[in-house]
């Protein structure tokens, strides 16, 4: 029998960002997504379960979602990862932070790149890159099944799709592109209206409806929720 995945949210920083740790609990391998802050409750979690970081993944990078990225990669060794296209505005951090009135957090020195396609591995799990601009320019989403990889091949059937790659994904962590009965905002450096829609009808909206969407801030929802109710999707 497939093993559920470990799947801890916390809410951290002033802005309450979603921290998602996911872990293997046959392995013990996790990856952690948008550590905005409060990284030592994040490493709690992480010592509770016993896991080991295998990557550390920042869905954009804006402050509220990158501002503990330097300090769990020194308590853990983790790669950081973050889409390209997001370089430049991490790197103005500062800038970010003065928007705020809070201190410029560590920048990571030489974040890795993910990219579209892309497959994130921990233990039996994995979660697919979506490139899903128009929060920010290098805005990324995550699709994957909690079940793991076999659970996900045993419901595969015949009828392959242009997505059955993700086909069977039950969960999607959406950054700040998706929200309950929301999107992201677009009137930040970066942001495009048309992008962000377009990435939501073509990228977000081709999953299941009961795929479980985990939003960059505030409660869950799901896509069959969100494709009926949203009013910016209407």
């Amino acid at each position: 029998m497939a093993t559920k995945l470990i799947h801890e949210i916390l809410p951290v920083g002033m802005l309450q960002c979603n921290c998602s740790i996911l872990g293997d609990p046959e392995s013990r391998e996790a990856i952690v997504i948008d550590p905005g802050d409060e990284v030592e409750r994040i490493l709690e979690v992480i010592r509770r379960h016993r896991l080991k970081v295998r990557a550390i993944v920042s869905t954009h990078t804006h402050i509220d979602h990158v501002g503990g990225l330097a300090a769990l990669q020194r308590a853990t060794g983790a790669p950081v990862l973050i889409h390209e296209d997001d370089l430049a505005l991490y790197h103005s951090l500062d800038t970010q932070a003065g928007w705020l009135g809070i201190p410029t957090p560590e920048l990571v020195r030489a974040p890795d790149f993910l990219k579209e396609g892309d497959t994130l591995r921990w233990g039996d799990f994995t979660a697919q890159v979506l490139h899903t601009p128009g929060h920010t320019q290098g805005s990324i989403s995550l699709v994957f099944n909690s079940a793991g990889d076999a659970t996900a091949k045993a419901r595969s059937t015949a009828a392959a799709t242009p997505h059955d790659d993700v086909a069977n994904a039950d969960r999607l962590i959406a950054g700040d592109t998706l929200f309950q009965g929301s999107i992201g905002r677009t009137d930040l450096p970066g942001g495009s209206y048309p992008q962000i829609i377009d990435s939501i009808r073509e990228k977000l909206l081709v999953l299941p409806d009961n795929t479980i969407v985990i939003p960059g801030h505030g409660p869950k929802t799901t896509i069959g929720a969100e494709r009926a109710h949203n009013p910016f999707l209407r």
